[in-house]
């Protein structure tokens, strides 16, 4: 950020420039017990590895590493940092659109097109001593990353700011995503349904509804997040914007090709060449 005596651009602008939420910025990390972080972190490194890793497996994991802990601590460190294992489960019933839910509509659906198919995530990004929330909203089709946002709160604020700067560069058919208070709310729906764009709901403890999301946290935290071990909000706003652009427009993704997602989205965005007829 620009020092306050030197800048001319207002706080609220240089944040939408950093893709963070303004609330990030004046971020305190709350002190914890040295011990509960060092768990946290082996927690969240060992989730990321295996996701499907319920407290049972995350308490005899731990003790296999000489941790000292009982299944009671685990499931608090786990639900402090808000992880859950994520398992096929069969789907009893259809979510109920009264409540802000509402049903799948990817089973079977085959990823054609550009702006077919968007959704979006959360996930936890540890610092040195505390934790950020990142949101993103992707394209399924070229896995382009329209947006993000950082926030120290799990408010729905800051999925709403990464929404509508995804809605600047298209509108998509479906918007899928999680059952996060987030995302059920009305305004989020609100404005989704306003542009007349379906809204589609994972099922409760799904592995697979948002396979791309889950693919992409994997990408950053091992790409990123582990390797620079940020210290202080500010760090992780520069180095997750960094990467965002690395992995939009530089890495090379297999299942595309090896093009990159920001070739693949920008292509189909152009419009169709107008043909002369002599």
């Amino acid at each position: 950020m620009i020092e306050k005596g030197n800048r001319q651009i207002s706080v609220r602008r240089q944040c939408e420039l950093l893709g963070i939420n303004r609330s990030s910025l004046y971020y305190r990390s709350a002190e914890q017990d040295p011990e509960d972080l060092c768990l946290k972190r082996l927690l969240d490194e060992q989730y990321t590895r295996t996701p499907f890793y319920g407290v049972k497996r995350m308490t005899a994991w731990l003790r296999q590493s000489g941790r000292a802990v009982n299944e009671k601590r685990v499931r608090r460190l786990l639900r402090e940092i808000g992880l859950a294992a994520i398992y096929p489960k069969p789907r009893t019933s259809l979510a109920n659109t009264e409540n802000g839910r509402f049903p799948y509509l990817l089973k079977g659906v085959e990823i054609e097109r550009v702006n077919q198919v968007w959704s979006t995530d959360i996930t936890y990004i540890r610092l040195a001593s505390g934790w950020l929330y990142l949101v993103a909203v992707m394209d399924w089709y070229s896995r382009y990353v329209l947006s993000h946002r950082l926030s120290n709160s799990l408010e729905t604020g800051f999925c709403l700011e990464a929404l509508e700067d995804a809605l600047l560069l298209g509108t998509p058919d479906i918007f899928n995503s999680d059952l996060g208070s987030q995302f059920t709310s009305g305004a989020f729906t609100g404005r989704l349904l306003a542009d007349n764009i379906s809204v589609s709901h994972d099922g409760r403890g799904r592995c697979f509804d948002n396979i791309f999301v889950e693919r992409l946290w994997r990408s950053v935290k091992y790409e990123e997040v582990y390797l620079k071990d940020y210290r202080l909000a500010p760090e992780a706003r520069i180095g997750l914007s960094g990467y965002f652009k690395f992995y939009n427009s530089e890495r090379l993704h297999q299942s595309l090709d090896y093009k990159t997602p920001e070739s693949v989205f920008r292509q189909a965005m152009k419009p169709a060449a107008k043909t002369t007829l002599f």
